[in-house]
């Protein structure tokens, strides 16, 4: 990752598809309507690690809410 010079902020699960991803970009000058395939599968990627924190989260609170309701 070092290598694709990409940001510690960005080496997630989805790090592997932004490497082309932005190997893509340099290659075809930014143009938003190159590389689409790629960013799709990137923006996927994040959105479904998203979700996952999303439904883990709610798991949290409930457990936390059931947690407090068995003390009454």
């Amino acid at each position: 990752m070092s290598a694709e010079r990409i940001p510690l902020a960005y080496r997630d699960k989805c790090a592997s598809i932004l490497a082309p991803l932005n190997r893509c970009r340099k290659k075809e000058w930014y143009l938003p309507w190159k590389c689409e395939d790629e960013r799709h599968s990137y923006e996927k990627c994040q959105y479904d690690e998203f979700m996952k924190r999303v439904r883990k989260m709610e798991e949290l609170r409930k457990t936390k809410e059931d947690g407090r309701s068995g003390l009454n």
